[in-house]
C-alpha cells in the first residue's frame, strides 16, 4: 500500500544489495514501481551506479482492493482469502486485481524495457508477487504455483531478455547476506 517505507533493516539490506550489484555489474538504468518502499530501494541501487530512477506503473504491487490495511490474522479468518490463496489464477482480491492482470501489466513493462534495452543492464525494482508472476510466466508455470517461489526482500532475480527466448539466470539471490556495511 502507499505510504509504507523501508524500515532500518530494509535500508540496510537495500544498501548492501546496491553495493553488491555495483561490484558485479555496471547498471545502465533503474526502473521502479512507484510505491515508496520500492523507490527507496531503487535509489539505493541507482545511486552507487550514478543513474536515475525511472518509475513504471506496470511494476506496481498487486492491487489488494478491500484487503488493503488488513492484517494476515484478519484475512486468515476470511473464506475469500483462503480461496484466493488456493486458486490465485482465477481469484482476485475483492475490488482488487487478479494475478493474471498483474502478470500482463508487468510483462508489458518488461517488453518496454526490452525495446529500449539495446544490450544494456537494467535493474527493475518491484514487489514479491510481481516478481513471482513474471518468473512463473518465463518458466511456463501456472499462476496457482505462485507460493512455490520464495522471493525475499532486497533479493535479486536475474533474467536475460536478449535475442531469442528470455532466460531465467537466477532466482531470489540474497546478495546482501553477510554484508553489514553502510
Amino acid at each position: 500500500m502507499p505510504g509504507v517505507h523501508l524500515n532500518e533493516e530494509g535500508y540496510r539490506q537495500a544498501r548492501a544489495t546496491g553495493k553488491a550489484l555495483k561490484a558485479r555489474y555496471t547498471i545502465d538504468a533503474v526502473v521502479s514501481s512507484p510505491l515508496e518502499r520500492a523507490t527507496e530501494t531503487a535509489r539505493l541501487i541507482a545511486d552507487p551506479q550514478g543513474v536515475q530512477v525511472d518509475l513504471d506503473e506496470g511494476l506496481n504491487e498487486l492491487d489488494w482492493g478491500a484487503w488493503v490495511n488488513k492484517s494476515f490474522s484478519e484475512l486468515s479468518q476470511c473464506d475469500e482469502w483462503r480461496e484466493f490463496n488456493q486458486l490465485r489464477s482465477l481469484k482476485r482480491a475483492p475490488e482488487g486485481e487478479s494475478l493474471m492482470e498483474v502478470q500482463a501489466r508487468a510483462w508489458k513493462s518488461l517488453e518496454r524495457i526490452r525495446a529500449w534495452d539495446q544490450g544494456r543492464t537494467i535493474a527493475a525494482i518491484t514487489h514479491g508477487d510481481v516478481i513471482r508472476c513474471l518468473l512463473l510466466l518465463l518458466l511456463g508455470m501456472p499462476l496457482d504455483h505462485i507460493l512455490r517461489l520464495e522471493i525475499d526482500p532486497a533479493s535479486v532475480s536475474e533474467i536475460g531478455l536478449g535475442e531469442g527466448q528470455p532466460l531465467v539466470r537466477s532466482v531470489n539471490q540474497n546478495v546482501w547476506i553477510g554484508d553489514q556495511g553502510e
